[in-house]
Parts: C-alpha cells; sequence; structure tokens
C-alpha cells in the first residue's frame, strides 16, 4: 500500500510488477494464477483514485502513439492533426478468471515500455521493449 500512497513510479521490474498483482488477486481468492487474465477500465478524469481498488491497480503514464484517447465518447479516435502521442487517463488492470472477462468489442493495444520498438528476443521475436498485450 505504500507505494500507491506515494504513488512511485514502476520504471523496472514492469513485469514482475503485473505479476503480483495476479499473485495478490489468486492468493485473495484461492485461484490457480495461470486461469487469470487481466480486464481494463478506463477511468473517467474526475473518479476518486484517492484509494487502491479492492483488486487490480491504477495504471497512470501511458501514451498512446498514433491515435488519442476522446475523453468524452470513452473511445479511441483519430489523432489530432501535428500531435503525435496522446496521454492516456488512468487505467484500472482488473485481474479475473479467463472465464469470466466479459465478451465485447475491444482493441487489443500492446504496451511498451518507451516509443523505441527495437530489439528483438531471438527466442520469441517479440520487441524487448514489449510489456503486454
Amino acid at each position: 500500500k505504500q507505494w500507491y500512497q506515494r504513488r512511485v513510479a514502476i520504471t523496472a521490474g514492469t513485469q514482475a510488477f503485473i505479476t503480483g498483482v495476479k499473485q495478490n488477486f489468486a492468493r485473495k481468492y484461492t485461484i490457480p494464477i495461470d486461469t487469470l487474465a487481466f480486464d481494463y477500465d478506463v477511468m473517467a478524469e474526475d473518479c476518486d483514485t484517492s484509494k487502491p481498488p479492492d483488486d487490480g491497480a491504477y495504471v497512470n503514464g501511458l501514451f498512446v502513439d498514433g491515435a488519442r484517447w476522446d475523453r468524452a465518447k470513452n473511445v479511441f479516435a483519430e489523432s489530432t492533426p501535428k500531435v503525435l502521442f496522446d496521454t492516456m487517463p488512468m487505467i484500472q488492470m482488473k485481474p479475473m478468471k479467463k472465464l469470466d472477462i466479459p465478451d465485447r468489442p475491444i482493441y487489443w493495444c500492446p504496451v511498451y515500455k518507451t516509443s523505441e520498438r527495437r530489439g528483438v528476443l531471438s527466442t520469441t521475436g517479440h520487441s524487448t521493449n514489449f510489456v503486454i498485450d
């Protein structure tokens, strides 16, 4: 809870953080971790994030490349002319059983640590900056 209260940026150990969020949920509800995935909620600008969520984590500081988040409609939209990046609102990562994630139209957007997508792992072919999809 202390890291949340101080809002410390997570710059290293991103995969460990993601796994930790799943582990906390799995232990809380005694569910095997390999049956879990994330659902995501893009939070409204005026939502209260002064307390941590019951499950999952709030993520802040992400940006979109080549698009923008339409805050009025709560959807992705075409980017504004001459604007390359748009900051995303706070997002709640909600771990849940894979089978319980609602079936709805969503855009699967990969997340990278930096805007540079170089450095490819020889084992998987993924970018070394790739975090989550």
